[in-house]
């Protein structure tokens, strides 16, 4: 008897507001990760960053998932095999084009050039999802677009090899949560951990031991801080993109600029200007506005 997908994996309950709140501490996540990762990849190989980060992150989750009583053969198995492998070998190629994009550029840039991702994830939701998008989401995610040219418009006075570089990781960001929307209908978010730290793990395998240089003691910390950092966000972004529609949290995704921003001053020095500080305000108001729509769209018509 063939198994079906309700069956097998249980839609989560649609809660967009769980959802938000966990996407908004995921970027901040991010942020903080990526300046670390900044100052690690100038001395230690990002292959070898990769390969750590997979390992803490697939040792985490077998941990959770045994702790839980739950039976590792029967998570491992998956309805859509073919596109858990894809989705997860994605995310380990587009961790690897970021780093590299990070230890070219400055951190602000390079989420400046991501923040287009959130619009291609609404026009990918339509056509592969199938999602309604309303016309004021649209107008949300503009909006918050709006507010990144404005940023970058003073620095960018021609597309340099880094910059095409952080466009491609913006595709592939926005692939990758398409896929793990499409995960979530037929699998578990267990599933879809399990896979991703399993699949990171064997393709990282392949190039990290190779290039290994062995870190000193404030090395190993910061090695340490960005494998658990990106462990548990990545484990948290699965979760809210099972809660609701990608397309609904993509206006959230622009914080992570305005995140990268304040570590960027933080950890490097770098001084936003008044065209950031305009740019960052735009983008703020937008997520804001999407959330109060989410809402509104949320209650009984009468309420509204």
């Amino acid at each position: 008897m063939k198994t079906s997908v309700t069956d097998a994996a249980p839609r989560a309950a649609s809660r967009p507001s769980v959802a938000m709140a966990l996407v908004l501490a995921v970027m901040f996540a991010f942020a903080v990760m990526d300046g670390l990762t900044k100052f690690l990849s100038q001395t230690i190989p990002i292959p070898q960053i990769l390969w750590v980060r997979n390992i803490v992150f697939s040792t985490l989750v077998i941990a959770m998932m045994l702790a839980q009583g739950q039976p590792l053969r029967v998570l491992a198995r998956s309805n859509r095999p073919g596109l858990q492998f894809v989705r997860a070998a994605l995310l380990a190629i587009e961790s690897g084009v970021f780093m590299l994009a990070f230890k070219l550029m400055p951190i602000g840039d390079v989420h400046a050039v991501n923040a287009a991702a959130p619009l291609l994830v609404v026009a990918l939701s339509v056509p592969l999802l199938g999602e309604q998008v309303g016309w004021r989401r649209w107008s949300a995610v503009l909006v918050g677009f709006v507010g990144v040219l404005l940023i970058i418009r003073p620095g960018f006075a021609q597309i340099e090899p880094p910059v095409l570089i952080a466009l491609l990781g913006a595709a592939m960001w926005a692939a990758y949560q398409i896929m793990v929307r499409l995960c979530a209908r037929v699998d578990r978010a267990e599933t879809t951990a399990l896979w991703t730290g399993g699949v990171g793990f064997l393709l990282t395998s392949l190039v990290g031991p190779a290039v290994w240089v062995w870190p000193d003691p404030r090395e190993w910390l910061m090695l340490g801080a960005i494998a658990l950092l990106g462990s548990l966000s990545h484990i948290a972004f699965i979760r809210a993109l099972g809660m609701t529609q990608p397309s609904r949290l993509q206006p959230f995704n622009y914080t992570l600029f305005v995140w990268a921003v304040i570590v960027g001053y933080g950890f490097f020095g770098d001084i936003p200007d008044r065209w950031t500080f305009a740019g960052a305000a735009i983008i703020i108001g937008s997520g804001i506005y999407a959330w109060h729509r989410e809402r509104v769209r949320s209650q009984p018509a009468e309420q509204r």
